[in-house]
């Protein structure tokens, strides 16, 4: 693994970047009820002019105390300045407010993590995702999909799809040069990717592999979009090792899917993808791992999101470094014929055909 950071700071930064983290829970809702309360909205609109507290107050038809504070904290966490006794929204400010991705990556983290991240700890120790007991008993979040409250779903399959939706378009090229008439969709959830590659790839025949409740939604938006005829489902335990995956397929297809395993689990799934994989087929594994980001808020990102993984989604599985999951491949018979870097918002493409 190559070396990654620094510490060069003086002490004096250090010691301010640690009340950063110190307060960070406090400042993120501060942050939120800015946007939510429409007090950034409002500065955005007069952002030339700015605005003072009593004035954003009256407008909001909020207490010019809770404006105060909200605010003041704001000048902290750098999304509005003060001149003059007016308040100015930042270029900060205008991507919590706007930015798509920025409200995304907040939304999941208040409604799907903020609380569970409390039990991060047991999790580490239990190896379990004590988090998810916020919401009830499961096992794994992909078991609790189709049961948790609905602000949560929303939230957790924005999170999940923007990611992959950018990279969808992108990655195409390279599937649908191969001309395959049957691609298996391994954990292909709600059937966005089967759905988009039936649309665009003349004639493929698509088949989905998940687990019962995943099967069931994307059997819903497949006859939604009239696509029964060519979008199939098979649903089984994706951790049975001792059920193989349906054979006869040029393409097995592994989107944003083995980040949500352990090791272990991902060398079982691997090798049932060698025993699936005829002499001339490939394994595509499209991944974000945190070392091939081009920038450091997406590698910054990654590492936030493997902590969901523990504490949330199963106890066990983590945004990859991309060395552990080339290493995966060897063991399991595979290897990686081709490297695809900066697919989508983050994401790099694998494909893999057997030694």
């Amino acid at each position: 693994m190559n070396n990654y950071g620094s510490d060069s700071k003086t002490a004096l930064q250090a010691k301010f970047d640690a009340q950063k983290i110190a307060f960070a829970p406090i400042m993120f809702q501060a942050a939120r009820a800015l946007r939510e309360l429409g007090i950034l909205e409002y500065l955005l609109k007069n952002k030339r002019k700015g605005a003072q507290i009593d004035t954003i107050a009256n407008e909001l038809k909020l207490s010019v105390y809770g404006v105060k504070v909200l605010l003041e904290a704001g000048l902290s966490i750098e999304l509005v300045l003060i001149k003059d006794n007016k308040y100015y929204i930042t270029k900060t400010g205008y991507f919590i407010l706007s930015d798509e991705l920025t409200r995304i990556n907040m939304d999941f983290t208040h409604d799907v993590n903020y609380e569970g991240m409390m039990h991060l700890d047991s999790s580490i120790k239990n190896g379990k995702p004590e988090g998810l007991k916020t919401f009830g008993e499961w096992n794994t979040v992909y078991e609790a999909l189709a049961e948790l409250p609905d602000q949560v779903r929303k939230s957790w399959f924005a999170f999940d799809h923007f990611y992959s939706d950018y990279a969808f378009p992108e990655v195409l090229p390279h599937i649908a040069e191969k001309n395959p008439e049957k691609i298996l969709d391994v954990g292909g959830n709600t059937g966005k990717f089967s759905i988009f590659c039936a649309q665009n790839i003349e004639n493929v025949k698509m088949t989905i592999l998940d687990l019962p409740g995943q099967v069931a939604d994307a059997k819903k938006n497949i006859e939604e979009v009239n696509l029964s005829d060519r979008i199939s489902t098979h649903s089984l335990n994706l951790l049975d090792n001792s059920t193989p995956f349906p054979r006869g397929y040029n393409i097995i297809w592994m989107s944003q899917f083995l980040d949500c395993f352990s090791q272990e689990e991902i060398l079982g799934l691997l090798n049932r993808s060698y025993e699936a994989l005829d002499e001339n087929g490939s394994l595509y594994i499209l991944e974000t791992y945190w070392d091939l980001q081009e920038f450091e808020a997406s590698a910054y990102s990654l590492h936030a999101t493997s902590l969901y993984f523990t504490a949330i989604a199963n106890g066990n599985s983590q945004m990859y470094h991309s060395d552990d999951m080339k290493k995966l491949v060897e063991k399991s018979g595979l290897y990686v014929s081709e490297v695809i870097e900066n697919i989508g918002v983050s994401h790099t493409l694998f494909i893999c055909k057997k030694k």
